[in-house]
């Protein structure tokens, strides 16, 4: 009776670990996404957006999360149609404070890029990550998101925790 119990409580727990573990290594999307057509709005001011968002890490002790990319970049409308998932949502809104910046049709914000050291010919969705002060703690440098349509839940998690304050 007893070894009944531990094989079925095994089973249970391998059962759980497997679909947990294919959950989390699903694509980030499994279909067409509607565009967030205000993802990135064209009157924005980047540079007011960054300040704004540093002042509120620093209140929250948060990090700085810049996404760069343009309304015409499907994998930026996937990455933040991600960000919104609630797998990745809670995690984010912990720890990042976000600020989408506009490429344009790299034309707008290429200052930033350089500033930031995201070499947007790598493609968008390109992400650099700042300290509540400001700081660069990472920038991509080799298109890591510009596929973000295959990517997986666990890619982008792996990378928010990465990054999160406390580490």
């Amino acid at each position: 009776m007893r070894l009944a119990r531990i094989a079925m409580l095994l089973t249970a727990l391998f059962v759980t670990l497997t679909l947990a573990a294919q959950f989390a290594n699903r694509p980030l999307v499994s279909g067409p996404i509607t565009p967030n057509r205000d993802l990135f709005p064209a009157n924005a001011n980047a540079k007011a957006d960054i300040k704004a968002a540093l002042a509120q890490a620093s209140k929250q002790q948060k990090r700085v999360l810049l996404e760069f990319g343009g309304l015409w970049c499907y994998d930026c409308h996937v990455l933040d149609h991600a960000f919104h998932s609630t797998e990745i949502e809670p995690l984010l809104d912990s720890n990042y404070v976000v600020v989408h910046v506009d490429v344009g049709k790299y034309d707008k914000n290429l200052d930033l890029a350089k500033q930031y050291d995201v070499p947007l010919d790598k493609g968008v969705p390109a992400l650099a990550v700042l300290d509540k002060k400001g700081k660069l703690l990472f920038s991509q440098k080799n298109g890591e998101f510009e596929g973000a349509r295959r990517m997986t839940v666990e890619d982008v998690t792996a990378f928010l925790n990465k990054w999160k304050p406390g580490k």
